[in-house]
């Protein structure tokens, strides 16, 4: 019996060996699969069998046996693309994607994500990334991730200009003009003026102008405004003609004070409409909405400094085509359009694992949650689940020369284990010539 159970013996050693190096031969062809996480084979021993001798009772192995094959998932080395749809994580998370039409759930750390022909975002097999979407306003919604897709991947609609900021500096040495009543077409009637490009409905842009008048009252100042319509030129107290100075473009449009310290007091704040009194908007006369108002706000300062517009800004934009779709260090899918507009589509969400070398292996880099992986915690990326890094990709973990290292212990391994045998069988034919 102690002949033919070291026979055995050699065979699991075979067995085993011939298994390790299966695992090493997969570890070595996915070298340069994104995100592969290499594994290694920890073997143990298979049962004793137990002789008595003169010294008592003792143990007797037989034999090897493939313990477990572990996924080590080590960091892998980050490689610089040109793509701004490739993510990389730094950390122990997991991308979530799942099949068109199908609500299982795979975990990945290859970020070589795409648009498809609908806008999704996928992977190379074209499973959808999953995310979570923004709103019109910039916030998350709250709720389970869902598939990240990119709607408007054609014109995106105009926005019409309804508010507009200005922030200036009006010369607190300035005198107030010798002509007299304010006329825009006249610069003797004014102290400054500023420009602010607009938008309509339609998404064209007019130029709206406002005026600023210095006041004989100490800190104060009158402003105006006006706009070029169709129909001539449009401003506080209806339309006038634009070739007769003085008939109407005079009407006062607010006052604003400072303090004595230069400082904005009071008329921050205004509507840029014809007839504020029944706000009836501004009719541009190009087929586009004719109610549109526009509430100004002034962050202007009186200090003694030359008048100049610091910055401004408005709330409207034309149509725009969709000129890219990237994703930034958040996570944040963001489309750009031709019109200078971002809109955030919704941000990738990453999962993690209590213990990920429980997770089952589903071929083109997947993962599937199994009961001894545990429930993922999933979130946006962050310290705890991973931080992304755009334009990269994740590079196999696979050390090669550690790799080839193990290569030929298994090597030596199986061949020693196959001279068990030949020993084995030479001892056999021994055995069997007792009887010559």
């Amino acid at each position: 019996m102690g002949i033919s159970s070291a026979l055995y013996s050699g065979v699991s050693g075979l067995n085993t060996n011939s298994q390790a190096m299966s695992v090493i031969g997969n570890n070595l062809a996915n070298t340069n699969t994104l995100g592969f996480k290499g594994a290694r084979t920890v073997f143990s021993d298979l049962l004793s069998s137990t002789i008595n001798g003169s010294g008592g009772t003792s143990q007797v192995g037989r034999g090897v046996n493939v313990s477990k094959v572990d996924n080590i998932f080590s960091q892998g080395t980050f490689e610089a693309t040109e793509s701004g749809t490739d993510v990389a994580i730094e950390g122990d998370g997991f991308f979530l994607v799942r099949e068109p039409g199908n609500d299982t759930i795979y975990y990945t750390r290859a970020g070589a994500f795409r648009f498809d022909e609908d806008g999704y975002l996928v992977n190379p097999e074209g499973y959808r990334v999953l995310g979570q979407a923004y709103d019109v306003n910039g916030d998350l919604i709250p709720g389970d991730p869902d598939d990240i897709q990119v709607v408007n991947s054609g014109l995106v609609e105009a926005q019409a200009t309804s508010t507009m900021t200005l922030n200036t500096n009006l010369d607190a040495s300035e005198i107030p003009p010798t002509v007299a009543p304010f006329d825009y077409s006249d610069p003797d009637s004014y102290n400054y003026s500023s420009s602010t490009q607009v938008y309509d409905s339609l998404g064209d842009s007019h130029l709206i102008t406002t005026y600023f008048v210095k006041d004989a009252a100490a800190n104060s100042w009158s402003w105006y405004w006006s706009a070029e319509t169709a129909a001539g030129t449009v401003g506080a107290g209806g339309l006038t003609d634009p070739l007769t100075p003085g008939s109407g473009a005079d009407t006062l449009a607010g006052t604003i004070t400072f303090n004595t310290d230069g400082t904005l007091n009071t008329g921050g704040t205004g509507v840029l409409d014809p007839d504020a009194a029944v706000a009836v908007g501004i009719d541009w006369g190009n087929g586009s909405a004719t109610d549109q108002t526009i509430d100004i706000t002034f962050d202007t300062t009186q200090f003694n400094s030359e008048s100049t517009v610091i910055s401004q800004d408005q709330n409207g934009f034309g149509a725009g085509n969709l000129t890219s779709v990237d994703i930034n260090s958040e996570g944040a899918v963001i489309a750009s359009y031709s019109n200078g507009q971002q809109i955030y589509i919704a941000n990738l969400v990453l999962a993690k694992f209590a213990n990920p070398n429980g997770l089952e292996l589903s071929g083109s880099n997947l993962f599937i949650a199994t009961d001894t992986s545990g429930t993922p915690r999933t979130g946006l990326p962050g310290p705890e689940l991973g931080k992304v890094f755009t334009n990269s990709l994740e590079q196999s973990n696979v050390d090669m020369g550690q790799e080839f290292v193990r290569m030929i212990t298994v090597q030596r391994g199986f061949q020693a284990n196959s001279k068990i045998i030949t020993t084995v069988d030479d001892m056999l034919g021994e055995l069997i010539n007792l009887k010559r």
